[in-house]
């Protein structure tokens, strides 16, 4: 039995939660850098065990998204990976679009096809809709589609 609170403190959320706005707004400007440095200040918030938290799971994917467009797919990939052992995490479309465009990139074809698929059956066509095409175009050639 999990002997956890369920909910974070309404201060440490409230903290998080302005760390995150920080970071949101200054990726909305493309300042990745920045808006990770905040995110991070937001992660370092959650209490251990951090995976028990669904905080983690936004956090990690502000992360993992200001990661992806500063072109760091690691780090991304690491934040992604971690965020599906998180609540909410696995079968969160958006988690798995972002870890399929990541696997994508690396050339784990096959991987990568899994992933963007459940984002695909998660959130349909339009979660591509912003994308690189490319990744939407393997996906239909790969599954079909």
């Amino acid at each position: 039995m999990n002997s956890f609170p369920s909910e974070l403190s309404k201060s440490v959320h409230a903290e998080i939660t302005e760390y995150c706005i920080s970071g949101d707004a200054l990726a909305e400007q493309e300042c990745y850098e920045e808006a990770v440095f905040q995110y991070n200040k937001a992660w370092e918030m959650i209490p251990e065990p951090k995976n028990e938290w669904e905080a983690s799971t936004w956090v990690l994917a502000a992360i993992a998204d200001a990661c992806f467009f500063m072109g760091k797919r690691k780090s991304a990939r690491q934040a992604l990976e971690y965020a599906m052992y998180c609540p909410g995490g696995l079968g969160n479309p958006f988690l798995h679009l972002r870890l399929g465009q990541v696997l994508f990139d690396a050339g784990e074809l096959d991987k990568a096809a899994d992933e963007l698929m459940r984002a695909y059956l998660g959130g349909g066509g339009e979660i591509f809709a912003q994308e690189d095409q490319r990744y939407f175009d393997f996906l239909v050639k790969k599954a079909k589609i």
